[in-house]
């Protein structure tokens, strides 16, 4: 315990030592970063001021937002800090709550998308027995296991990272902090610790995403059968959740499902699931989903166009003395 507190502070290397690429990144980075946060507050919105919460599906989208609107602002505020600082440091403790934040709000996001995925697979290949299956009971203990689940993984990391010893260099190849560079920095042998992370972070990342994938097969064989119309929503559905999940798995996996080693493009992957993800996935769970864009024109159009008419027309009124 002693040898660990000769680090109390860790600098972060961030994603290029070019400045004129940090402000450009910046510039970049800050306009996907304000779209997360309009995008995700768009359909948190809409769902919850519409019919479409009592729907189990955007039940979960709503909660998916948050989760992304959470797990985002968790690295990026800090990065955009770090892009315009001449010398990026994060604290110990910082290091060490950014660690467990992230990886809980990582988790939940892991197994929302499963439980998405499970509700598409109930509402298509069971959907006589869809609304019983699927009440809201059923749809709050799923997102409850969801932050149970998350929070068993991040405890998990964080009590891996938080007793090693760190006596020696202090710089984090990274723009934020996460295991693997922490591990590279601990004067221990890390090989056990690097086992336990791949079994914790990357077999649960890769089991997760072989049941999103067998679900969404088992869909598709399903509907084989249905007519054209059906089939069509059918799949217009599941290929806007697939989109999601390889964007967000396909980084995630090739990072954490690989011995406990750091590699330069390690960088730009976690890009994709910490700022790429959150950004598209209002774009794509609404560019392709009728309801969504139904709900978007009564609430933003024509209830907030005609509330501010109104509001005119009354200024109009006192305006003239009437």
């Amino acid at each position: 315990m002693g040898n660990r507190n000769n680090v109390t502070v860790f600098i972060l290397l961030g994603l290029s030592q070019n400045k004129n690429v940090e402000i450009l990144c910046f510039i970049l980075f800050s306009f996907c970063y304000v779209a997360i946060w309009m995008g995700n507050l768009l359909i948190m919105i809409s769902i919850t001021c519409s019919p479409l919460i009592n729907q189990p599906m955007y039940f979960f989208l709503n909660c998916l937002s948050l989760s992304d609107l959470s797990y985002t602002s968790t690295v990026t505020p800090k990065l955009l800090i770090d892009l315009l600082a001449e010398r990026k440091t994060i604290s110990y403790s910082n290091c060490m709550t950014q660690l467990f934040i992230l990886h809980f709000l990582g988790g939940i996001e892991i197994f929302i998308l499963t439980g998405m995925a499970y509700d598409r697979y109930v509402a298509i290949c069971r959907p006589l027995h869809y609304t019983v299956i699927m009440s809201r009971q059923r749809c709050n203990t799923i997102i409850t296991a969801c932050c149970t689940g998350a929070f068993l993984h991040s405890a998990s990391q964080f009590l891996l990272t938080i007793f090693l010893p760190f006596c020696g260099p202090n710089e984090i190849d990274h723009y934020f902090c996460d295991v693997y560079p922490l591990l590279k920095l601990a004067c221990t042998d890390t090989y056990r610790i690097g086992v336990l992370v791949i079994v914790n972070s990357g077999l649960i990342a890769l089991l997760a995403f072989v049941i999103l994938m067998a679900s969404y097969f088992l869909i598709l064989y399903t509907i084989r059968a249905c007519p054209a119309e059906s089939r069509a929503k059918a799949l217009s559905t599941c290929s806007s959740h697939v989109t999601v999940v390889i964007l967000f798995f396909a980084p995630v996996l090739f990072i954490y499902i690989r011995p406990a080693v750091t590699l330069p493009e390690d960088k730009v992957f976690a890009l994709f699931y910490t700022i790429i993800a959150p950004m598209f996935n209002p774009l794509i769970y609404t560019l392709r989903n009728m309801e969504m864009k139904d709900a978007m024109k009564k609430i933003w159009f024509r209830h907030l166009f005609l509330e501010g008419k109104l509001t005119f027309i009354i200024r109009l009124l006192k305006r003239n003395g009437l």
